[in-house]
């Protein structure tokens, strides 16, 4: 290639799964990319937002040896770039005059060539750049080998001015790269992002998408590029780690211009939104057991819809061989729920035990006894049951490693109807922003659906029975759910205008909803703030997942009624 003038710009476009905090390990991660895009004869790679570091890093970016560490890792890396191959665009924290920015760094040569820092800092829901980075100046583009590259950062590219600057100023091509997390529908939304900046700019993109999952965060990837006529030109998978180069072809326009034109590459199919809910969950519970060490998990397997999903997804994310399931009945349990849960654990292939509760609940009736004289029994008993076996299932985690994996669904754990200390134990829920009509779903489609790249097996893995059978926690003779809350179409709709949409009374009643009702559910949701900020972390599947998403006072009298 002439560095002067280019006929080709050869992208390789990397979504990979960083480690937060595991510089080393990122700055391997990405040498052997490099070596990818050696291979695919490129001339640049691509990688994402913060990538040395991992995404989103929070307060580690105020330990000033942790900067200072990312700092050597991209040095060194630099030097790697003296061999001729490909530059490298790599995200990276940066320290100047005393400012710390979210930036990315373009290295070349053997040498950091041009710094670029990010200038909108998200700071809605999951996002808190605000007070963590400084605002970068206004940007212009950085030369590489005689091509001019606009480098908007991530939220750079949902807002207008930045991507019209880097225009006006003489960028040819927009690379982006991005930490931008999944939730429902997130993919069409960033096609009409991108294609909206492309509207006011007349640039092609190539937009690069971190894969993973980091806490209650799953970064799904799906990166892709789109040429000036705004045509797709290449889309990558969801869910899965990728290196793809396109090929940028010079070309003049009516004026005599030169303007980028991509190749056409791989469009992959992207996933439903079942599919893509479902490989979320898997990929969220699989990074966090991974990532953080556990060789394993354990968790209670009750004949019901949530833990049967639960127990699913962990062997699609983990294998068969690192699940371990536990029965744990009491006197109110029917044998129903014992064959449905016997059942499950055989089509998963999971290690599978039964370990009654009757005497540790009996022995805590008796201790009780004198203090309970002359009450009537009531939720305060039923509970024990629940914190029994959630003291049984952490003893297991404690003897033998696994990490317990909680199964409380949104619908219930907006209400409250979870008990602290007992089923709300454990590490990590998997379906803990998926609403109960929604779990039911989601068991439905996976028995019909083998997802790509899971460890479960084909076919039916969550028994019928347990999908149309009166969900019950089984805590008193003949119980269900809907004996204290309306059904679940009723709920899941009413709390999903309460929290998701933050609608008025009014305006739910207008749907069609009872007042009494609504108004009941708006108080249960209020009132159980104190149990979510004591619960375990889960997957992020929606817009406003119980967490940064969310962040309502425990103490609040506010009631809605106008």
């Amino acid at each position: 290639m002439n560095n002067d003038t280019p006929s080709e710009l050869k992208i390789a476009v990397a979504q990979l799964n960083p480690v937060l905090g595991d510089i080393s390990g990122n700055l391997a991660l990405a040498r052997e990319a490099r070596k990818r895009a050696v291979e695919q004869g490129a001339d640049l790679l691509l990688l994402t937002e913060l990538f040395i570091c991992g995404y989103p890093p929070e307060d580690l970016v105020k330990k000033p040896t942790f900067i200072k560490a990312c700092k050597l890792a991209i040095e060194e890396f630099a030097e790697d770039t003296k061999d001729g191959g490909p530059g490298v665009v790599i995200g990276t924290p940066w320290q100047e005059n005393g400012e710390l920015y979210n930036a990315i760094a373009l290295l070349d040569d053997g040498e950091v060539k041009g710094l670029r820092y990010k200038v909108d800092l998200p700071n809605y829901g999951t996002f808190d750049e605000k007070r963590l980075f400084s605002t970068g100046p206004m940007p212009g583009p950085i030369s590489f080998r005689g091509v001019r590259l606009g480098i908007p950062i991530c939220e750079d590219a949902w807002n207008d001015e930045v991507c019209e600057c880097l225009m006006e100023t003489g960028a040819e091509m927009l690379l982006v790269p991005n930490g931008s997390p999944y939730w429902e529908n997130k993919a069409e939304l960033r096609l009409q992002v991108l294609v909206q900046r492309i509207v006011e700019t007349d640039l092609p993109v190539i937009y690069s998408n971190q894969m993973g999952g980091q806490d209650e965060l799953v970064f799904d990837g799906g990166s892709f590029v789109l040429a000036a006529d705004r045509t797709l030109a290449l889309q990558m998978p969801q869910f899965e780690e990728a290196i793809t180069t396109v090929t940028m072809d010079a070309a003049e326009d009516e004026t005599g211009q030169r303007i980028w034109k991509p190749q056409r590459g791989e469009l992959a199919a992207l996933p439903d939104l079942q599919e893509a809910h479902w490989q979320a969950c898997v990929l969220g519970l699989k990074d966090y057991v991974n990532k953080n060490g556990f060789k394993s998990v354990v968790l209670g397997l009750s004949g019901g819809v949530d833990s049967a999903a639960c127990a699913a997804i962990a062997v699609d994310a983990l294998g068969a061989d690192r699940v371990h399931c536990l029965m744990l009945p009491y006197r109110f349990t029917s044998e129903e729920s014992l064959a449905d849960a016997k059942a499950c654990a055989d089509a998963l292939g999971v290690r599978y035990d039964i370990v009654s509760i009757f005497e540790p609940v009996e022995g805590f009736h008796s201790a009780l006894e004198t203090l309970f004289e002359g009450t009537e029994p009531g939720v305060a008993e039923e509970n024990i049951q629940s914190r029994v076996r959630g003291a049984l299932l952490m003893a297991v985690s404690n003897k033998f490693g696994p990490m317990l994996v909680t199964t409380g669904n949104k619908s219930e754990v907006s209400v409250g109807y979870a008990t602290l200390y007992g089923d709300m134990n454990g590490g990590f829920n998997p379906i803990k922003d998926l609403y109960k009509i929604q779990v039911y779903d989601l068991c439905a489609w996976r028995n019909e659906h083998q997802p790509k790249n899971v460890l479960g097996p084909k076919g039916e893995v969550v028994p019928v029975n347990i999908l149309t059978k009166a969900p019950t926690a089984e805590l008193r003779d003949n119980q269900t759910d809907q004996d204290s809350l309306p059904p679940y179409e009723v709920l899941d709709d009413i709390l999903e205008c309460l929290v998701e949409e933050e609608m008025s009374i009014a305006e739910i009643v207008e749907r069609g909803h009872d007042r009494k009702t609504v108004e009941r559910i708006e108080h249960l949701l209020y009132i159980a703030e104190y149990k979510r900020r004591q619960a375990a972390p889960g997957v992020k599947l929606t817009r406003k997942n119980f967490g940064r998403d969310r962040r309502y006072p425990i103490t609040n009298r506010f009631r809605d009624r106008s």
